[in-house]
C-alpha cells in the first residue's frame, strides 16, 4: 500500500497518472472515488465511457435503452460484431469490465424521461451528454440543472461537433442559454438520417472525457462559459464564448423552469418509443 492507500495492481495501472504534475497520488485517488454517468452508450458514449474506464474512475454508469445493430458498429467503439443484437449497455459494460476490472459499472437499460431523471441522476458527481436527441438534451440539461450537477455535453452533425460544460450555480450558462428553443421538427436530421463521419465521435467523445477528468482532479481551466466547435474538414478548433442569459428559465435569476416537464411535447416530437439516443 502507498501514502494513498493504492493497491500495487492500482500502482502499476495508474503508474504514468501518478507521475504526472497536476494528478499525481492525489488526483488519481479523486478519480476512484469519483461517480460519472454516461447518458448513452453509441458514438460519443463509447470513448468518453472506455477512457473514464481506463482512467481508473471508480464508478461509471452508462444509460441506454438501444440494442447494438450492425451499423453503429463504423463509429461506436465500445462494441464488436459479436454484440449485434445485445442491449449497449450490457455490451458496453463487458468492454469497460475487461479494460479495468478494478472499477465498477452500473447499468441502466431504461429511457430516460421526466419521470425517473432525478432517481437516475442524482448519485453521480458529474453527468456526460452523450445522445444524439433533443427532448434528451433538454431533460438532462434541466435536471442537472435543478439538481445542481456539472454537465459535459457534446453533439456532433456529419463532419462537426461541439463540447463545453455546465456548471450550475455559478452564473455560468447552460444548454438553454446556448440552444433557448429546439430546432423545428425535422430540421436536423440525426445520425442515421444524415450520416456521420466515423472517427468524430471519437473525438469529440474523447474531449468530453478530458473535461470529466479535468473536474474530478481539479487540472487545468474547464469548457465552462465556452463552446469548442470543431471541423474535421479543415481540422479546425474553434473556441466561442457563450453569454449566460440572467432571464433563462432555467439557471437564470428568477428560474420559472423548476421540475421537468414533457420535453417530447417541448421539443414538437412524437414520444419516444423506438428510436435509439446515441450518436
Amino acid at each position: 500500500m502507498t501514502g494513498f492507500g493504492f493497491t500495487e495492481e492500482q500502482v502499476q495501472r495508474y503508474a504514468r497518472h501518478i507521475i504526472l504534475p497536476g494528478i499525481g497520488g492525489a488526483g488519481q485517488k479523486a478519480l476512484l472515488n469519483a461517480k460519472v454517468l454516461c447518458i448513452g452508450a453509441g458514438g460519443l458514449g463509447s470513448p468518453i465511457a472506455m477512457y473514464l474506464a481506463a482512467a481508473g474512475v471508480g464508478t461509471v454508469g452508462i444509460l441506454d435503452f438501444d440494442r447494438v445493430d450492425l451499423s453503429n458498429l463504423q463509429r461506436q467503439i465500445v462494441h464488436g460484431t459479436k454484440d449485434v443484437g445485445r442491449p449497449k449497455v450490457e455490451s458496453a459494460a463487458e468492454t469497460l469490465r475487461d479494460i479495468n476490472p478494478g472499477i465498477e459499472v452500473v447499468t441502466y437499460d431504461t429511457l430516460l424521461g421526466s419521470d425517473n431523471a432525478f432517481g437516475i441522476l442524482e448519485p453521480w458527481d458529474i453527468v456526460i451528454d452523450g445522445t444524439d436527441n433533443f427532448p434528451v438534451r433538454y431533460l438532462v440539461n434541466d435536471a442537472t440543472q435543478i439538481l445542481g450537477k456539472p454537465l459535459v455535453y457534446g453533439s456532433i452533425y456529419q463532419f462537426e461537433g461541439q463540447a463545453t460544460v455546465f456548471m450550475p450555480g455559478q452564473e455560468a450558462p447552460c444548454y438553454r442559454c446556448l440552444f433557448p428553443q429546439p430546432p423545428p421538427p425535422g430540421t436536423v436530421p440525426s445520425c442515421a438520417e444524415g450520416g456521420v463521419f466515423g472517427v468524430l465521435p471519437g473525438i469529440v467523445g474523447c474531449i468530453q472525457a478530458t473535461e470529466a477528468i479535468k473536474l474530478i482532479t481539479g487540472l487545468g481551466e474547464p469548457l465552462i462559459g465556452k463552446l469548442l466547435i470543431f471541423d474535421a474538414l479543415v481540422m479546425e478548433f474553434t473556441t466561442v464564448k457563450i453569454r449566460w442569459d440572467a432571464d433563462c428559465p432555467v439557471c437564470g435569476k428568477e428560474p420559472t423552469v423548476t421540475e421537468l416537464i414533457d420535453y417530447d411535447m417541448f421539443c414538437g416530437i412524437p414520444s419516444r418509443t423506438q428510436e435509439g439516443d446515441t450518436a
